[in-house]
């Protein structure tokens, strides 16, 4: 490598570094408002399992927001500056504030993996990979949740109806409750984990994931989705995916 080269990938590494330390200051800007965020779905929550779901992914982000602001301590030496943040408008109802929650987390995990990608310690680095991981988990909690939700505000059906909707010819057993269906589906996290270490980018890997939770849901198992899947992006079946994969 001559020093040309040497230079240039000081310079990037350097303002990769920079980037990650201002997207951290960013990650935990708004602590209060989403504190105030989670009461209020937690306050509308019609069962208790959903209190319990939304309560656990609070904790969990309380607990990334400290690990953030220890990082950014770390790695400067100075605590991050909080700004006032805006006002909490309350979501039109439970649900819009269930779907704001969701996609919250796909936007979050796009910004930890640039974090991640320009943080120059292991040690960093594997934290916001377990964070990435929660954030993984947070969605197929909220995921859970509007399933659960549509499933309790839809028409009744007869029992025939709800015989075939609840069996498959390969199917597995149903799975009754949200920690049932995470370890079910981990394969399907292991598996887009793998895609993040891989630089997969990460509208990407949004697209393939959700897809195949999809079609978990429609009675696959995560392995069969997650081929199924696979197949449409290799034959050309899904354009998107293969453009979304090629893309940047």
């Amino acid at each position: 490598m001559n020093k040309t080269e040497n230079y240039n990938q000081q310079m990037y590494a350097q303002q990769a570094f920079q980037q990650s330390l201002a997207l951290i200051a960013e990650a935990v800007q708004g602590e209060k408002e989403d504190q105030i965020f989670y009461d209020y779905l937690i306050s509308l929550a019609p069962t208790q399992e959903q209190i319990e779901i939304i309560t656990s992914i609070r904790n969990d982000e309380v607990k990334h927001n400290q690990w953030f602001k220890q990082m950014y301590k770390a790695l400067t030496g100075n605590e991050v500056v909080i700004t006032t943040g805006e006002q909490f408008v309350p979501p039109a109802d439970y649900i819009s504030g269930i779907k704001k929650a969701f996609f919250g987390e796909l936007k979050a995990m796009e910004k930890y993996r640039v974090i991640r990608e320009g943080l120059p310690y292991r040690e960093y680095r594997d934290i916001v990979f377990e964070i990435l991981t929660d954030e993984m988990k947070h969605a197929q909690l909220y995921n859970y949740i509007l399933t659960e939700n549509i499933a309790m505000n839809a028409p009744e059906k007869t029992a025939t109806e709800n015989t075939a909707s609840t069996t498959t010819s390969n199917g597995p057993e149903p799975v009754a409750f949200p920690d049932q269906w995470i370890q079910y589906t981990e394969y399907l996290v292991n598996e887009g984990l793998n895609d993040v270490e891989r630089g997969i980018n990460t509208k990407h890997i949004l697209q393939e994931f959700i897809l195949m939770g999809v079609l978990v849901g429609k009675g696959y198992t995560p392995e069969q989705a997650y081929e199924t899947v696979e197949n449409w992006e290799l034959s050309g079946e899904s354009q998107i995916l293969q453009q979304s994969k090629n893309s940047q």
